[in-house]
């Protein structure tokens, strides 16, 4: 039977979901994916599957940020300088 905690959980998921979808700015999507994958973590603590929540952390909080991040500051340097040009 579903649990009160699993219920607040699974919504509290699907909303940061639906909120990472809505983000128009990109650093600001980012940063809520981060919490998105936080609230994974969580989600998959209290379906009491530790092994992935521990890898979900990794992956979700500290590798894809850094990747984003990193692709950003990249790319936004380009597209000034291409603006330039023309």
């Amino acid at each position: 039977m579903i649990d009160v905690v699993q219920i607040v959980v699974l919504t509290f998921v699907a909303l940061l979901g639906v909120a990472v979808v809505a983000c128009r700015d990109t650093l600001r999507q980012v940063m809520v994916n981060g919490m998105f994958g936080l609230s994974l973590v969580v989600l998959f603590t209290v379906f009491e599957a530790p092994d992935v929540a521990i890898s979900m952390a990794v992956v979700s909080n500290v590798a894809y940020p850094m990747l984003l991040l990193a692709t950003i500051y990249r790319t936004r340097g380009r597209g000034a300088d291409e603006r330039e040009r023309e």
